[in-house]
């Protein structure tokens, strides 16, 4: 039996199907053994350095946010990216809110594991600045990005989401972890402190 374009056409459905079911099996799989993360997104941006994005202002008496500042870092950042109209982002403030204190503790004989940094996406800036207020100003760095375009160069996909950077002269920052959703202490703990204990 010859193979014409309408048979090819016909089994196009039936293909795409068993990708699908291919691919859930492997989350299963991958659930099963404990290997599957939701949260983590195995972007292009991971292993690489911080992406060139337009410099960003910020709220009056805030560090804004620009390209210079990862390749000047010198400790880890975690950079949440987050709005004020978006709910998980308010659900998540308690934590931040911890997270920011637990850095800002006085600590003996060694500095903060890592900087806190947000990127407020699309928002008004009397919004942010009510989130803020609610947060604790939680940000030693934060960048209003209104029109979108930075988010767009991070590769972000809908708020809210993390990303940790470390320090690296060579590339002025690096991605090491990118994850959606909002902050816990569950996936501070599992996702993001495992690099900071790794790291040099």
């Amino acid at each position: 039996m010859q193979l014409t374009r309408r048979h090819l056409l016909a089994a196009l459905p039936s293909l795409g199907a068993a990708g699908l079911g291919l691919g859930f099996i492997r989350i299963l799989h991958g659930l099963d053994r404990g290997q599957f993360d939701p949260r983590a997104i195995n972007t292009p941006l991971t292993g690489q350095p911080v992406p060139e994005f337009p410099a960003l202002s910020s709220l009056p008496g805030q560090a804004g946010l620009t390209r210079e500042d990862f390749r000047t870092m010198t400790q880890p950042v975690l950079l949440s990216v987050w709005a004020s109209w978006c709910l998980p982002c308010v659900e998540e403030i308690p934590f931040i809110s911890q997270l920011a204190a637990s850095l800002a503790a006085p600590r003996k004989k060694r500095d903060a594991p890592l900087a806190l940094w947000g990127l407020c996406y699309k928002d008004q800036p009397a919004s942010a600045s009510r989130w803020l207020e609610r947060a604790g100003q939680p940000f030693t760095r934060l960048g209003l990005d209104q029109d979108g375009q930075a988010a767009i160069e991070w590769g972000v996909t809908g708020v809210p989401e993390a990303f940790l950077i470390m320090p690296d002269p060579q590339m002025g920052g690096r991605i090491v972890w990118h994850g959606t959703g909002g902050l816990t202490e569950a996936v501070y703990q599992t996702r993001v402190v495992p690099h900071l204990e790794a790291a040099p």
